[in-house]
């Protein structure tokens, strides 16, 4: 046992209890006496202003509270997206029976979240509440402490002032973004999904298994309505029918070089990471399973593949920790694993990119090799850049040289594509901020065709 454990006790609550922080308002104070000590036929004067001043500050650290009589918190989701808002609050109760104010500070995990929070100072009523919001916006993806948050209180006269730190141990996982898998399903329940590009491909009629209610329309077939919901709602309700078939979705994410590249604010992984979740959750809806590989030069994750919500969870916790590097992609290692993993047929979804002829012809040897047993469809992300600088713009040697570098790199892609195309191979090519809604339409006509 330790001895000195309750004199540390002691020393501490002295601490509290009489201890401050002089502040701007004391200085001034300080200073307007100051001018009495030099008018040497004035020390009574002087002496009187320094007394008051000290009486002043003796009360007004008498008047702070400590440390147990302020309670503060942060409301914070534990889960937040990568390029998401949201929203936070901080709630400081007083215990004190006198009004004060507050300033507080908090420093969030700048690597993880970013975004303006005021730190100005409120008043706190006299056993009171003061809340305040603030918002942060995602930056990268991980899991970290939001640390400590600091609190400085003063009374009213501002003399003085005492600053306590609250020890917290909530954390934040910023995840893969989900806004694209919410607003998805928003927009399907409004019947809206063309805004964003996305095609309805159900197949209806009869036969088959009833997906969902929605408005009558011209043409639809009048078996189908549904009188209850026509009753209860007041206008003509049909029922809509879709073709059951469950069958195995599998995304591969290439993490390798060309993933590292930025396409407006975040690099092209980010993009593939959000329609790789966007597509588990269509698929897992429509009651497919769903598993997923990551790769550069080695496995970096696998998900097996499995059905429900279960699966879109498993998928974004084994896509947290994941960053691109600027290695190649070993397409061998991902095909050999995957053929090791999943043997019975299913849907491949590769999101990739291929710029030089070796490494096309590379992937193409193991698509071609896997198409007997799977369905391949390679998302190949376009290079928006690169296509730009295809365009001379410019007289000068070096402009010239740099589009014909460019163009021969734009023309070794689009040759790569077609000969996956000829192949056989499902291609997808697409700028990175379209692709969830290409991915998803591609996944929705392959499955409305039955092709697998």
């Amino acid at each position: 046992m330790d001895v000195w454990q309750p004199l540390r006790r002691r020393v501490k609550i002295v601490r509290e209890t009489v201890g401050f922080v002089p502040t701007r308002r004391l200085a001034l104070a300080v200073a307007l006496i100051a001018p009495a000590w030099l008018l040497g036929d004035m020390p009574q004067l002087a002496g009187a202003l320094v007394l008051a001043l000290l009486a002043a500050l003796v009360l007004d650290v008498a008047a702070l509270p400590r440390m147990q009589d302020i309670e503060v918190r942060r409301v914070f989701d534990p889960t937040i997206g990568v390029g998401d808002h949201s929203t936070g609050k901080y709630v400081l109760a007083s215990r004190w029976t006198r009004m004060l104010h507050a300033t507080l500070f908090d420093a969030l995990p700048i690597r993880y979240l970013s975004g303006a929070q005021s730190f100005s100072e409120h008043q706190l009523p006299a056993s009171g509440v003061w809340e305040e919001t603030f918002q942060v916006v995602g930056e990268a993806r991980g899991d970290a402490a939001l640390g400590d948050i600091a609190v400085r209180v003063r009374t009213s006269l501002g003399l003085a002032a005492r600053t306590f730190r609250y020890s917290q141990d909530d954390r934040v996982l910023v995840a893969p973004s989900l806004a694209g898998v919410k607003r998805f399903r928003w927009l399907a329940v409004h019947h809206r999904l063309a805004t964003v590009g996305v095609r309805d491909a159900r197949r209806r009629g009869e036969g088959r298994s009833f997906a969902r209610l929605r408005d009558y329309v011209a043409g639809d077939d009048p078996r189908h309505i549904d009188w209850k919901a026509t009753g209860r709602r007041g206008h003509l309700i049909s029922r809509e029918f879709t073709v059951e078939q469950s069958q195995t979705v599998f995304v591969l994410v290439d993490a390798g070089r060309s993933m590292t590249q930025f396409s407006g604010r975040y690099p092209r992984f980010e993009y593939a990471l959000s329609a790789a979740l966007l597509l588990a959750d269509v698929a897992t809806s429509a009651g497919d399973r769903v598993g997923a590989l990551v790769f550069d030069d080695q496995l970096r994750a696998l998900v097996p593949a499995r059905r429900g919500i279960a699966a879109l969870h498993a998928l974004r916790t084994a896509l947290v920790p994941l960053q691109p590097t600027m290695v190649e992609p070993d397409y061998a290692t991902a095909f050999r694993t995957l053929a090791q993993r999943q043997r019975k047929r299913a849907l491949i979804v590769l999101i990739t990119d291929v710029i030089d002829a070796r490494s096309a012809r590379t992937l193409l040897a193991h698509l071609t090799r896997g198409s007997s047993r799977h369905l391949a469809l390679v998302v190949a992300l376009r290079n928006d850049a690169l296509l730009q600088a295809a365009v001379t713009t410019g007289t000068r040697a070096t402009d010239l040289y740099a589009s014909a570098a460019a163009e021969e790199l734009v023309t070794e892609r689009r040759t790569a594509l077609q000969r996956m195309r000829d192949a056989g191979v499902v291609v997808v090519d697409v700028a990175p901020d379209a692709m969830a809604a290409a991915v998803v339409n591609q996944y929705l006509e392959l499955k409305s065709r039955g092709a697998l």
